[in-house]
C-alpha cells in the first residue's frame, strides 16, 4: 500500500532505532581510478554492438546524524561499437525519482586513441514528456564514437529499502563483471535469495570490522545479454536477478521481521475498524440509490460502479480523517478508497478478502520470499462467487481486473475469530484468472455473392468478450462522439480491411456495460477488393475476412519461455453464399489443425473445417489458449498454433461459373 504521512513517521523512527552507532559513508568517498583510462577489450565482445565492461552496485546502510540512510552506488563501464549503439547513449538518462537525492553524477568519453571526454554539470539537459506528464534530465554526452567507452558514476541518498528489494543483475547487454555489495551494520542479518543461476553471495564480517560493518557480495564474470524482443514472454521473471530484505536484529533480538503474518494483522487493525455514528449514516445515504439485489455479483458491480463513478481516486491525495471526509470531498488514496469498498461490502454484507500482490510482468511473487515488494497492488476476492474486483482501476469493473495482478501468488487477508474477538490472517493463493469462457470474442461472417460475383456483400459481427472489451468498451465514454466515430472505423477497418462501410453499429458500448455484456459491432460492406479475375476464374481472398492476424517469427534461438496477459479464445464462423451456377474448388485449404500439448492436455490450438450444403459453405474456425504459461521446449507448437491463423489469413478459393 502507499504509506500515508504518519507512517513514514513511524518507519522513520523504526529505521533509525536500527541503526545503533554513527557513522561515516563509504560510498561518499568512492570514485573512478584516474588512471586507468586504458580501453581493454575481451575478444568475446570484440564483435558485439554495446558491452558493459564493468559494472559495480553498491547499497550502504548507515546510521549517519542520527538518521538512518541508505546509499546507492552505480559505477559502470560501456563499451560502444556500433552506430546505434554510439546514438543511444548520446543522452544518458539520470535515473532518480522524488523521494530520493541525488549527490554524485559524473560521466565521461574514453576515445580508442586514449583522450579523455570528461563531461560536467553543465552538459546535463532537461527534457518533458508532455504526453506522461514527466520530466527527464539526462547528460548531453558529446564526442561519443565507435570504439570507445563511457564510464558513468551516480551516487543517490535514499530511504533505506528493508522490507524488500530485487537488484536486477542480467541485463539486455553483456555483461563483463559484475560487483554488486550490499554494506549495512553488522548486527542486522539479512535474509536473500538469487534466481535464474546467479552466484550465491559472499559475507564478509572482517573487512568493515573497525566500522562494525559487513559486506554482502556478489560477483559474476560474462553474463550473457538477455534481448528483451522474445513475443509473448516474462522478460523480467528469466533474468538472474537478486533478492534481500532485513530478517533479524541481534541488538534487540527481533526476528523474522517484515514477514506477511505481523503485515497481515496490521493491514486488519488498521482497515477493519468500527465506524463512527457519522460515517456509518453517511455510507448509507452514499449508497441509497445503489439498487439492492439478490444477486452477489450484481450487489458487487454496483458498488463498484457507484465508487468508481463518484469518487476520484489518486494515490497521491492526503488521508481524510474519516469515511464522512472522503464522500464530501469525492477524493480518495489508495487506504481511503478501500475503507469506502470495505463499509459498502459490509453494509450489503458481502463476503470479501483484501488481496495484496504484484505486476507478474515486473515484480513476480515469491511464495518462499516474504517481500513487502510483492505487496504493491490491491484487489478484492470474494470467495462465494470465486471472482476479483480492482478497487483503483477507473476502466475496470468486476469480475475482471488488471491481467498482469492474476496466475500469480497473493497474500488473502481472511478473517478469524477468538471469544468474540475478531482478528486478521494472511494465507498466501494463487490469484486465479478468468478462463477462456469470459475473454471469447465471437466472429459472424456472411459473403453473399449472389448479386455480384465480383463484389460480394460481407456482413461482419464481432462480439468482444471480457480483457478484449476492456481496450474497446470504455472509449465512449472519454472522447468527443466525433472522435468515436472515426475510432469505431478504426476498429472496424483492423477486422475487416476494408475502409468504406454500408452500415456500421454497435451494441453494449460505455463503461455501463463492462463486466456485463459484450461489446458488439456489425459492419457491411463491399467485398470487391478481396476478389481478382484470373482467366475465366475469380479468385477470392476468403482468409482475410477473419481480419488480419498475428504472425509469430523468432530470429534465432528462444531464450525465454512463453507468458501471455490472460487466457482466451476466438470462435469464427464464414459463411459463403453462392450463386446457382458457381462451384469452388480447393476447399481444403480451410482445412487446418495445430495444437499445443502440456502433459497430454491441449492448451492452445487452432482448428478450422468446413462443410458444403448445396450452394452454401460454411467454415467454423476455433483457436484458444487455456493458460498463460507455455514452457520453452513447448515453443515451436505454440508458435505453429499462433501462426496458423495467419496462414488462414492467405487462404484463396477459386469460383468458377458453369
Amino acid at each position: 500500500m502507499k504509506e500515508n504521512k504518519n507512517l513514514l513517521i513511524i518507519i522513520a523512527f523504526f529505521l533509525n532505532a536500527l541503526f545503533l552507532n554513527a557513522q561515516e559513508s563509504i560510498l561518499k568517498k568512492y570514485n573512478w581510478d584516474e588512471k586507468n583510462t586504458s580501453i581493454n577489450i575481451p575478444d568475446i565482445y570484440k564483435s558485439e554492438n554495446e558491452v558493459i565492461l564493468d559494472k559495480t552496485v553498491k547499497i550502504e546502510l548507515i546510521n549517519e546524524n542520527k538518521v538512518a540512510k541508505q546509499y546507492f552506488l552505480l559505477h559502470q563501464k560501456v563499451y560502444v561499437n556500433s552506430d546505434d549503439a554510439v546514438n543511444k547513449y548520446n543522452k544518458i538518462y539520470i535515473p532518480f525519482s522524488e523521494d530520493e537525492k541525488l549527490l554524485v553524477t559524473k560521466a565521461r568519453v574514453i576515445l580508442s586513441n586514449g583522450k579523455i571526454i570528461n563531461l560536467n554539470t553543465k552538459d546535463i539537459k532537461e527534457e518533458i514528456d508532455e504526453e506522461k506528464e514527466m520530466k527527464y534530465n539526462y547528460f548531453a554526452v558529446t564526442g561519443l564514437e565507435k570504439g570507445a567507452v563511457l564510464e558513468e558514476i551516480f551516487l543517490f541518498e535514499q530511504v533505506p529499502d528493508l522490507n524488500g528489494k530485487t537488484i536486477k543483475i542480467q541485463t539486455e547487454q553483456p555483461i563483463g563483471n559484475l560487483n554488486f555489495e550490499l554494506i549495512y551494520p553488522n548486527h542486522l542479518v539479512f535474509k536473500t535469495k538469487n534466481y535464474n543461476g546467479l552466484s550465491e553471495p559472499v559475507i564478509d564480517n572482517e573487512k568493515l570490522k573497525d566500522q562494525n560493518a559487513s559486506i554482502l557480495t556478489i560477483q559474476e564474470k560474462n553474463i550473457s545479454g538477455l534481448i528483451d524482443d522474445d513475443k509473448f514472454s516474462n522478460w523480467n521473471n528469466s533474468i538472474k536477478m537478486f533478492r534481500y530484505k532485513l530478517d533479524e536484529n541481534t541488538a534487540n533480538g527481533a526476528k523474522n521481521m517484515y514477514n506477511f503474518k505481523t503485515f497481515s494483522s496490521n493491514v486488519y487493525e488498521n482497515l477493519y475498524k468500527e465506524l463512527d455514528k457519522k460515517s456509518v449514516r453517511d455510507i448509507e445515504d452514499f449508497f441509497k440509490n445503489v439498487p439492492k439485489s439478490n444477486n452477489q455479483e450484481e450487489n458487487i458491480w454496483n458498488i463498484e460502479n457507484k465508487i468508481k463513478k463518484t469518487i476520484i481516486y489518486n494515490s497521491y491525495f492526503d488521508n481524510k480523517e474519516n469515511l464522512s471526509d472522503i464522500i464530501k470531498s469525492k477524493q480518495a488514496n489508495q487506504s481511503d478508497i478501500i475503507k469506502l469498498y470495505l463499509a459498502a461490502f459490509n453494509s450489503f454484507k458481502i463476503e470479501h478478502n483484501i488481496v495484496f500482490t504484484s505486476n507478474r510482468f515486473e515484480i513476480p511473487f515469491d511464495k518462499d520470499f516474504e517481500s513487502y515488494e510483492n505487496l504493491n497492488d490491491i484487489l478484492f476476492y470474494f470467495p462465494i462467487v470465486n471472482k476479483y474486483l480492482s478497487p483503483t482501476n477507473p476502466t475496470y469493473r468486476f469480475p475482471l481486473f488488471p491481467s498482469e495482478n492474476g496466475d500469480t501468488n497473493g497474500l488473502f487477508i481472511k478473517t478469524k475469530e477468538y471469544s468474540g474477538v475478531k482478528m486478521g490472517y494472511g494465507e498466501i493463493e494463487m490469484i486465479k484468472l478468468p478462463d477462456t469462457s469470459l475473454t471469447e470474442d465471437l466472429m459472424d461472417i456472411t459473403i453473399d455473392f449472389t448479386k455480384d460475383l465480383q463484389n460480394p456483400l460481407i456482413t461482419t459481427k464481432i462480439q468482444f468478450g471480457g480483457y478484449s472489451n476492456i481496450n474497446i468498451q470504455p472509449i465512449k465514454d472519454y472522447v468527443p462522439a466525433e472522435d468515436y466515430k472515426n475510432i469505431l472505423k478504426e476498429i472496424a477497418e483492423n477486422y475487416t480491411g476494408s475502409k468504406e462501410f454500408k452500415s456500421l453499429e454497435t451494441k453494449n458500448d460505455g463503461l455501463d456495460f463492462i463486466g456485463k455484456k459484450p461489446f458488439t459491432i456489425e459492419v457491411t460492406f463491399d467485398g470487391k477488393d478481396l476478389i481478382q479475375k484470373a482467366g475465366p476464374n475469380f479468385l477470392f481472398s476468403a482468409g482475410l475476412t477473419i481480419g488480419k492476424q498475428t504472425e509469430l517469427y523468432q530470429e534465432g534461438t528462444r531464450k525465454t519461455p512463453v507468458e501471455i496477459d490472460y487466457p482466451h479464445a476466438y470462435k469464427r464462423n464464414v459463411k459463403l453464399i453462392l450463386p446457382e451456377n458457381v462451384t469452388v474448388k480447393n476447399l481444403e485449404k480451410f482445412d487446418l489443425s495445430f495444437e499445443t500439448k502440456i502433459n497430454d492436455k491441449v492448451e492452445a490450438a487452432f482448428y478450422s473445417k468446413h462443410s458444403k450444403n448445396g450452394n452454401i459453405i460454411n467454415v467454423e474456425n476455433t483457436e484458444f489458449y487455456n493458460i498463460t504459461k507455455y514452457p520453452l521446449d513447448k515453443f515451436e507448437s505454440y508458435k505453429d498454433v499462433i501462426n496458423a491463423a495467419a496462414d488462414f489469413n492467405k487462404v484463396i478459393i477459386i469460383l468458377s461459373k458453369n
